[in-house]
This record gives C-alpha cells, structure tokens and sequence, in this order.
C-alpha cells in the first residue's frame, strides 16, 4: 500500500509544483513539507501541526485531505506521538527557567502601579498640608469671588473620544479583516503562551517575519515585534490562537471564530 508521504510527493509532481511553490502557497517551511514527503513527523514539533500541515499539503495538491488524515491517523499517529513524547522531559527543563522569568513580567506591571498609587497619595497628602498651612487662605479672600458669575448658557465643553487603532470589518471562513485607524503606522507584538505557527506577510505576499528563519512555529514564551510602516496591509496566518497574542498600534485583538487555522488582515485606511 503507497504511504501518505508517496502519495502526497506523487499529487504534488504531477501538478508540476516544487517543495518551494508548495512553501509559498500554504506558508510551510520546506523542511517540514520534505519530512511529510519522507514520513518523518517526528520532526515536526506537535501531533497538532502534524496534522495541520498534512491538512494544508493535500488540500494544496487536491487531494481528499480528511482521507489522508484518516490513513495518518490510523497508521501513523501513535507511533509519532510515542516518538515526540521522548524529548518533553528535556522541552520541560529548558522552559521552567522560561515560566519563572514570566512570572516575575507578570508582577511588574502591579508592582509598578501600586508604587504610582503611593507616590500619587504622598503628592495630595503633601498639597493638602501646605494649603491648610497658607495664612493667606481667609474668609476674605474667598469673598472676593463670590462675584464671579457662571453663565448659564455656556455650551459644555464636549471631549472627544480617543480613537481606537483599529475596528473589525469583517470575517468570511478563517480570514478576518480590520481597518486601521492610521495609515501611517503598523506595529504588530506577537506574544506565545504556547507553540503556534505563525506567518506575516503584506500586500505583496512578502514575508514580515524575522530573517533569516520566517514563518515558523513560535515557542512558548517568544515575542516578536514587528513595524511594518510602509506595508498597506498585513495577513497575519496563526496556527494555534489559544497560544498567541496579537497586539497592533498598543490594542489587543479579539479573535472573532474558533477556527484552526485563522487569518488576520489589517489594512490601512
């Protein structure tokens, strides 16, 4: 019986598609297109994204993904699985370092606010003392503005509210689109909780993300930023959104579906 690798190889050449094209089209790198091809899914990092890429590879040549999911699940899955789950222990001594050091970010935000809250009580506390101190401050000299007289048909004063960086458009399928506020600036934070697939790129299908490695599987605890100032829009492709965190121009965005994988468009107005 032809494995998955062999029948996906087989599609892929006679569509006449190189890993390359296949690279450029579903945003996987080609050293994990190669590994499916030779069925070695150990090297991919999750039984998740194993069965994501497989997904992407045999919609990519036409072929019945939910079968060779099947055939893979069958046949494969178990064996991958035990073989991925012999470098966790040494996945889990590298991170503990990593989920300290966050807990300490976490505190930094409260430790900073707690410390402003003080120093604005010392600076009323002190203000309140020298006023009521001010011999200056008698009943006569607060008559002498008793005279002042509000104008009752005074139109308020109106505050305008701040604009938002960015607005949801609109969601078809996986892909969501939003509208920024400035068009002059694009600033992306991505930050990961866990491993997710992340890729950027703009208007022109140029990759974002930073070189030399570009779209990649982002581990936990990882943050990039990225200032795409001159791109008039950005697709931001994310494998696993419960693992990462997208912040544009200083606003978090709020993933609109469930869907796995899901695409986030923002565009300049």
């Amino acid at each position: 019986m032809i494995g998955i690798g062999a029948r996906l190889k087989e599609a892929r050449i006679s569509k006449g598609l190189t890993l390359e094209d296949l690279q450029d089209s579903t945003k996987i790198q080609q050293r994990y297109l190669l590994a499916i091809e030779n069925e070695e899914f150990q090297v991919i990092p999750g039984a998740f994204y194993v069965r994501v890429f497989i997904k992407q590879y045999a919609e990519s040549v036409d072929l019945n993904a939910e079968e060779i999911l099947t055939l893979y699940q069958d046949e494969y899955e178990t064996a991958v699985q035990e073989e991925q789950e012999k470098v966790v222990p040494a996945t889990m001594q590298r991170s503990a370092g990593s989920k300290q050091n966050n807990t300490l970010k976490e505190a930094m935000p409260k430790i900073i606010v707690a410390l402003f809250i003080i120093m604005i009580f010392v600076i009323v506390y002190t203000l309140l003392k020298d006023k009521a101190a001010d011999p200056a401050m008698d009943g006569d000299s607060l008559g002498s503005n008793s005279n002042v007289v509000t104008d009752p048909q005074t139109d308020p004063v109106e505050i305008e509210k701040p604009k938002q960086p960015f607005e949801h458009a609109s969601t078809s399928g996986e892909t969501s689109i939003y509208k920024l506020s400035d068009s002059e600036t694009i600033k992306l934070v991505i930050k990961t909780t866990g491993n997710s697939w992340i890729s950027v790129t703009d208007q022109n299908g140029e990759e974002r993300m930073p070189q030399p490695a570009g779209a990649r599987v982002l581990q936990e605890g990882e943050t990039i930023e990225i200032e795409a100032n001159d791109a008039e829009s950005l697709r931001i492709r994310v494998g696993n959104y419960e693992n990462a965190e997208l912040t544009v121009n200083g606003q978090r965005v709020d993933y609109p579906t469930d869907l796995v994988p899901q695409n986030i468009v923002l565009k300049k107005p």
